[in-house]
């Protein structure tokens, strides 16, 4: 019997089972069922305290178990510990799950209405996942700003360092974002990108993921939360207007990226201050502060590098564009001078500029 492809279908063919294109098909259902396992396993008293690894937040140090009531209503605080890595494999099934699902449902739905190109279109599914993801992100974290008070006094963000617990919210968003980057490993492979455009990918996850798991064991988290929540401000609104880029084919919008260009220097700048202030002047009992600083301030030189790059790689495009508009706006006039000069001329004159036909000989 035939099985029919689920969420995360590219084709309506039917493969033999367990091929790469049938696992590419239905990679959604698959992880589905995997992750079920887990949540089935909760329900059953005798595989509940094995699945509560992978569902459940632990290292609590309130001094209660998280997967019980608090008699006294005091708020569950956590540290980092070698359990949240079951917990971010579980995370990083609902990741790829959830990739599929908007892809599926949302984004696909849009871009066949839009009839983009194969480079626009490929722009417009990066851009779309990630806009959501980073959207998602910068709500989160700034709420978790605003519950934990980092606004009104700054100082919070390196007192009494290392003992820096995190609230439920605080440790589930770093979980979901070591899962994310984990995640998009091997979306690589089940959204069949090619290998010329895997290499930029790769170092995006991996970096990424090393910068969120270096700060959230190192007890950086606080000060960790504060950075990514300026950074996603900046790739939100930066993708946005690479969406704006995609819709916009006569180019009425182009003038307003300088908005997304002034909102990346600001957040470099506010990054590195934040950082110079936290690791250097006020966490100076960790060994690991300078390090911090030292791979904060690489990063951001490789982001501003980068964005140095695409901003002279868009003026020489923009450049070549002008010279072809102007090349064939030349070459239009020509044309019509050209037909006006002949048909000013008297037929007679008409005709011999004509080639006299050439008759073929036997």
């Amino acid at each position: 019997m035939a099985i029919k492809p689920g969420l995360g279908r590219k084709s309506s063919k039917n493969p033999p089972i367990l091929s790469h294109e049938f696992v590419i098909q239905n990679h959604a259902d698959i992880v589905s069922c995997v992750a079920m396992i887990f949540v089935i396993g909760l329900m059953l008293q005798a595989t509940s305290s094995i699945a509560s690894v992978f569902v459940a937040l632990h290292h609590s140090i309130t001094g209660a178990d998280p997967t019980h009531e608090n008699p006294r209503g005091i708020p569950y605080t956590y540290e980092s510990g070698w359990r949240d890595w079951c917990a971010v494999f579980f995370y990083t099934l609902i990741c790829i799950i959830m990739h599929a699902v908007l892809q599926e449902y949302v984004i696909d739905k849009i871009s066949k209405r839009l009839h983009l190109s194969k480079f626009k279109l490929s722009r417009f599914n990066d851009s779309s996942q990630l806009i959501f993801f980073y959207a998602m992100s910068f709500l989160w974290g700034a709420d978790v700003i605003l519950r934990e008070g980092y606004i009104g006094k700054a100082a919070l963000l390196w007192e009494n360092y290392p003992e820096h617990p995190m609230i439920f919210l605080h440790k589930l968003f770093f979980i979901i974002q070591l899962a994310y980057y984990l995640h998009m490993l091997p979306e690589l492979y089940f959204q069949k990108v090619k290998k010329e455009d895997q290499q930029p990918k790769i170092i995006q996850s991996i970096v990424s993921f090393s910068f969120v798991a270096l700060a959230y064991y190192l007890n950086f988290h606080r000060v960790g939360l504060v950075l990514l929540t300026l950074h996603y401000l900046s790739e939100v609104i930066s993708h946005v207007f690479v969406l704006i880029e995609i819709f916009d084919r006569d180019d009425k919008y182009v003038n307003l990226n300088i908005i997304s260009r002034i909102v990346f220097v600001f957040t470099r700048f506010a990054t590195m201050v934040l950082s110079v202030l936290t690791f250097y002047y006020k966490i100076e009992n960790s060994p690991f502060s300078l390090v911090a600083l030292f791979a904060i301030f690489a990063l951001q030189g490789y982001l501003v590098f980068q964005f140095i790059n695409d901003v002279l790689k868009a003026k020489r495009a923009s450049l070549v564009e002008q010279n072809v508009a102007k090349k064939k706006v030349v070459k239009t006039e020509k044309s019509k001078k050209e037909r006006k000069r002949e048909s000013d001329l008297p037929e007679a004159d008409q005709d011999t500029g004509r080639k006299p036909e050439t008759k073929k000989v036997k």
